[in-house]
């Protein structure tokens, strides 16, 4: 378990915060808006009403406690990037910054930060990724044209072995594993067969995943 701070708590950083509070971190948000802070009082951990540009203000924090300082604030960028370059100069080492605009990005990735979201933008993807490959049910990028994506096997494709379902991209598409209600096999052959509603997980180029689309809808 970790501790994890959230500055700014509008829909982004509350969603964050409360998935985080989810997998059993804890959690302090921090935004200057009294009203949102308590508001979500009793959801976080700790929920701190604090000037974020203030670099006094945010020394009192303790954020050295913290594993990472999530930036979420929206479309303040002045804001933004105040409280990014506060954050540096007291020394935050696992900084991420919820980024609105190219511009924004551009500065503080200048700022020495990594940790750079764009959410409207992937959630754009995500939903793209969603139409081109409905069958998708999740994916995540690893770069260079590669995708690990979660599918669902549907009842059409029961009793299917691996081998027959992933047709002449068999030997391109890699299995990583296949969860079947509480059971999960990863050790697996291409004989392996597949029942409805089984989840697999697999490793795949873009054309791969065009050419799996129709196969496994």
């Amino acid at each position: 378990m970790a501790h994890f701070t959230v500055i700014g708590l509008g829909r982004f950083g509350v969603s964050a915060s409360l998935e985080l509070i989810h997998f059993g971190h804890t959690v302090t948000g921090v935004d200057r808006d009294s009203k949102l802070v308590d508001k979500y009082v009793e959801d976080l951990t700790q929920a701190v009403i604090c000037d974020s540009t203030d670099e006094g203000a945010l020394r009192e924090l303790g954020l050295a406690n913290s594993e990472a300082v999530l930036v979420a604030i929206g479309e303040d960028m002045q804001s933004s990037l105040l409280t990014t370059l506060a954050l540096k100069n007291l020394g935050v080492k696992e900084i991420w910054v919820k980024a609105s605009t190219k511009a924004h990005h551009t500065i503080v990735s200048k700022l020495g930060v990594q940790r750079i979201i764009h959410p409207e933008e992937e959630m754009g993807i995500r939903v793209a990724q969603a139409l081109n490959y409905p069958m998708v049910n999740n994916y995540i990028p690893i770069g260079h044209g590669v995708y690990v994506v979660e599918i669902k096997v549907k009842p059409r494709l029961h009793d299917s072995p691996i081998f027959k379902v992933l047709g002449e991209a068999n030997s391109r598409i890699k299995t990583i594993l296949v969860k079947r209600d509480k059971e999960v096999f990863s050790e697996l052959k291409e004989s392996f067969v597949l029942k409805a509603n089984d989840i697999i997980l697999l490793c795949a180029t873009q054309s791969e995943l065009k050419y799996l689309a129709p196969r496994m809808m």
